[in-house]
């Protein structure tokens, strides 16, 4: 592992300020940026989006800038096994300088559950307030020996308010 600060190219929940501090316990510094010849996709059954390779589109987010290794090692977990971690090429889009980032793509290229577009605005509005309690928990549970998964976390925590009346 490097000890080297890493850039991260985010698209999803990570825009919100508020997920990023629950986890990092931290807002880092952060560019806009557009990822090329990728698409957000929406995921059927949960409220994160994924990204693939796909020529000719493009993903608006932001790059955290200065992300230590022990914070990477929280995104890692977070994103779990559903995300590969991937180097690619954005375009910062305050200063239409390319720089190389990390970002998490999707592992399943062929994954029917893939459709439309996500809309960070639409999941703001819908699922920000429940999803940021997950990532609470989540991260109350990573200082733990035997934590969750991200994915059995939000199982769980999904499971649960489905059951309340």
């Amino acid at each position: 592992m490097g000890t080297n600060p890493t850039n991260v190219f985010v698209y999803g929940s990570l825009l919100s300020d508020d997920v990023v501090s629950a986890l990092l316990s931290r807002v880092p510094p952060s560019s806009p940026a557009i990822l090329p010849n990728y698409h957000r996709f929406s995921i059927k059954g949960v409220v994160y989006p994924a990204i693939i390779p796909v020529e000719d589109k493009k993903v608006t987010g932001k790059v955290l800038l200065g992300i230590t290794p022990r914070e990477l090692h929280i995104l890692d977990t977070f994103e779990d096994i559903e995300y590969e971690r991937k180097t690619v090429d954005v375009l910062l889009t305050d200063s239409n300088e390319t720089l190389q980032t990390d970002t998490y793509v999707w592992q399943n290229k062929t994954d029917p559950n893939l459709y439309g577009e996500w809309d960070f605005e639409e999941w703001k509005k819908l699922h920000s307030k429940d999803f940021l309690k997950m990532t609470a928990e989540f991260k109350e549970e990573l200082e733990l020996p035997d934590s969750k998964t991200r994915v059995a976390a939000y199982e769980s925590f999904y499971q649960g308010l489905a059951s309340i009346p």
